[in-house]
């Protein structure tokens, strides 16, 4: 389909032991033009594009550059040829500082010294291009996610970059820095960069993509035009069936309302973060807080789990006011939280799915047992891995890193039911996650409300809030602004409120 390919790959397969998980692919993407690639979590996208990087050697298989096949033996080969790959999840050298993270791997040099100069020269002229204003000098461990994740995207534009591949870049960002990086892209598409776009967005693949690719079970199942197809259609090839949409089709029990608050915040306060929120969640609620990168909304929730302190204010748990120190306390109190870095925050990456999933229930186990035993995790395991639909080998030793995103939620979502927390704190549970997988996480949500949980959703994404909010409380600079209830909940209120101006 695509005319005059700068990339062309083909004929790529790729396994893991025994397990082919790209079988053959075929990929074109043009010079000046952007291809959205879809697929569920583990339908291959990840492993393509590592290939297509160099972080990953094909089995078999061709890729080709204006024409030309190279062996793409490593990372430091497809940086030469000109292709960079920015990753879902974040690998910046968080002690270094903003500059020297956006050279990182290519440093400027004098005579084997570091020209810091240079470094943050290159490092300025890059921020500027995306219209973005960081700390050169801070390290980079010390931003938000979404800046951290504006540096991996200014690092792969350092160089002299003819095919970027980006991997879900607007996960972390706010609305503003998400229309910086469309500007970005379609600048770089103008100048005749090739461009492979990943997301779980449909909205952004038709308003940015040229032409839109679907991997399913490692084989292209679609490639066209994006202006031939459909929502419907890319969906449908993406999961192999008709996706049920159900939206906010829950019903809270009308007891709900006239029981006293499971979790409550009153005229809260922490630092520059929040100031004078009130909240109040009963059991069987889902109460979301919607705001962008910045606005609040997900250090509220993280206060409910101790990750930050009330500095003035109260907190009310279970009926009774307290003040946790760390999440150690949150927990005991009977709060569970999904964090939203769910790699650094919420896993165990070299650890086991049972593992993962029994670690806060380690003492109640051995008391029961005398000792916590392998057996004894996978039989919590199990007790949740089909009833959450965790897509696995049903092999409870199974390295949770080895899991898609969506699954990887799921089993920390199964650490809390194993706990029996009456209360859920969940910072962006469908960040990276695909469609399928997010219904079944939607369906989970719903299912913790239902067991009588009073649940906290903190996100940046609307869809959340549509599918799950009772109740949906709208945070900007660190104030609540609007709450919406009902028939109220709906994209336009949403949008319009989250983008107002607070009247000091």
């Amino acid at each position: 389909m695509t005319e005059h390919p700068f990339l062309s790959v083909r004929g790529i397969r790729k396994s893991f032991g025994d397990v082919e998980v790209l079988h053959g692919v075929d990929l074109d993407v043009a010079a000046g033009s952007v291809l959205a690639l879809l697929g569920e979590n583990g339908a291959g996208k990840s492993t393509l594009v590592r290939v297509i990087a160099g972080d990953l050697h094909p089995d078999a298989g061709e890729i080709a550059l204006d024409g030309t096949p190279h062996d793409v033996r490593d990372v430091a080969t497809a940086r030469r040829l000109g292709i960079r790959l920015i990753y879902q999840e974040i690998s910046d050298a968080p002690p270094l500082s903003v500059a020297e993270n956006i050279v990182l791997g290519a440093w400027p040099t004098r005579h084997g010294f570091v020209r810091n100069g240079e470094t943050r020269a290159t490092a300025r002229k890059v921020l500027d291009s995306l219209g973005v204003n960081l700390p050169l000098d801070s390290p980079v461990g010390s931003l938000r996610l979404g800046e951290r994740q504006t540096v991996e995207i200014a690092r792969a534009l350092a160089g002299q970059g003819r095919c970027l591949i980006f991997d879900e870049p607007t996960a972390a960002l706010s609305d503003a820095e998400t229309e910086r990086l469309f500007e970005v892209i379609n600048g770089l598409r103008e100048r005749g960069v090739a461009i492979l776009y990943i997301t779980h967005r449909l909205d952004e693949v038709f308003r940015l993509a040229d032409e839109v690719c679907v991997l399913r079970d490692g084989h292209i199942v679609l490639h066209e035009r994006v202006s031939a197809v459909g929502k419907d259609q890319v969906v449908e090839a993406m999961v192999g069936r008709t996706v049920e949409q159900r939206g906010r089709g829950r019903e809270v029990p009308a007891a709900t309302g006239d029981q006293p608050a499971m979790v409550a915040l009153e005229r809260a306060s922490s630092g520059d973060a929040f100031t004078d929120v009130d909240l109040a969640v009963r059991p069987g609620e889902i109460v979301t807080l919607y705001g962008k990168v910045g606005s609040g909304a997900s250090e509220v929730a993280e206060a409910i789990f101790g990750m930050h302190p009330v500095d003035r204010g109260t907190l009310t748990v279970g009926g009774r006011r307290t003040r946790f120190r760390h999440p150690a306390d949150a927990i005991a109190a009977g709060v569970g939280c999904l964090p939203g870095d769910r790699q650094r925050e919420a896993m165990f990456r070299s650890r086991s799915v049972a593992e993962n999933l029994a670690a806060p229930s380690w003492g109640g186990i051995a008391r029961a047992r005398a000792f916590v035993t392998r057996g004894s995790e996978a039989v919590a395991y199990r007790r949740w891995h089909d009833a959450l639909g965790i897509r696995s080998r049903d092999d409870p030793e199974q390295q949770i890193w080895t899991l898609s995103g969506g699954n990887q939620q799921k089993v920390v979502l199964g650490r809390w039911l194993e706990r029996g927390s009456r209360v859920l704190v969940l910072v962006e549970p469908t960040r990276g996650v695909d469609v399928g997988a997010r219904q079944e996480i939607y369906r989970a949500i719903r299912s913790l409300a239902e067991r009588g949980s009073a649940v906290v959703v903190a996100t940046s994404d609307y869809e959340d809030v549509i599918e799950l909010a009772d109740r949906a409380i709208v945070m900007v600079r660190g104030r609540t602004v609007a709450e919406l209830t009902g028939e109220a909940v709906v994209v336009e209120a949403l949008t319009q409120a989250a983008g107002g101006v607070i009247n000091d």
